[in-house]
């Protein structure tokens, strides 16, 4: 059996899918159950990353564990893994803890209690998701307008779609056991351009307004903390090298190139008409 922790997100709720389709026995954590959309034969338990007890049924007799950064015990979640008998941890992380470990210490503590577990492990380091644009949805349908800092700085988004389908494999395949892999889309693009590529899909002009820093730091705060929004806004505007590299891992794991912002923006555009 193989637990896929924050089910209903992003990555985990396409990694059930993946999982399921492929004849594999899932069991599915969130906070909150999910109401409708529920692929078939998968069990949903609700559990909070934040106290590792509520994991300890759904985990009982699990083989696999898809494991988020979320609360502050990895060490405790991972005991509680590995009672319940996990052999295989597969962690979403972030780019961060690689380019700038001194402010996404979150993950990096996620992932150096991983390393030293005594499970196989697999590391998943992400940059920024396409789906990131869901935030764009509310003033492109209102008044088809984007707002966004650094309008002009490109970095290589990647769809959530190809992490969950990456994650499924590494979860299935012991053949990536110790291996961290960054992902990536298959090329840079800068907000004016994935603004421009929604326009494109909707067949309507959408204006692009250039935030400032500031303005974007106030946003921003409404929903992350400070020192998050602050290394964030500098990998916007400021990206390392490491930051803009198009890695090849997708490919190299998956045997296609990494979805671009254009195919899930044409997946997704119901969102933003």
């Amino acid at each position: 059996m193989i637990v896929v922790t924050g089910a209903t997100g992003n990555v985990g709720r396409q990694l059930v899918t993946a999982l399921a389709d492929a004849g594999e026995q899932v069991t599915a954590l969130a906070r909150r159950l999910p109401g409708t959309d529920l692929p078939r034969g998968v069990f949903y338990r609700e559990a909070d990353l934040t106290d590792p007890e509520t994991l300890r049924p759904a985990l009982d007799g699990a083989g696999a564990l898809f494991l988020l950064v979320a609360g502050d015990s990895p060490h405790s979640l991972l005991d509680v893994a590995k009672a319940g008998g996990v052999r295989r941890v597969v962690l979403l992380s972030s780019q961060g803890a690689g380019t700038r470990p001194e402010v996404y210490r979150h993950p990096r503590m996620f992932e150096d209690a991983v390393g030293q577990s005594g499970l196989d492990w697999t590391v998943l380091r992400p940059g920024g998701f396409h789906s990131n644009a869901f935030a764009w949805a509310p003033t492109v349908r209102a008044q088809r307008t984007v707002a966004a800092p650094f309008g002009d700085v490109g970095l290589p988004t990647i769809d959530p779609a190809d992490i969950a389908e990456v994650a499924a494999a590494a979860l299935r395949d012991p053949r990536h056991t110790g291996r961290l892999y960054e992902l990536t889309g298959p090329a840079l693009t800068t907000p004016r351009e994935r603004a421009q590529t929604i326009a494109d899909v909707l067949g309507e002009p959408v204006r692009f307004v250039e935030q400032s820093r500031q303005e974007a730091r106030a946003q921003m705060l409404q929903v992350m903390p400070p020192a998050v929004v602050e290394g964030t806004l500098t990998i916007l505007g400021e990206p390392t090298p490491a930051e803009q590299q198009v890695s090849h891992d997708v490919e190299q794991i998956l045997g296609r190139a990494p979805r671009t912002f254009a195919d899930w923006a044409r997946r997704n555009i119901a969102a933003f008409q």
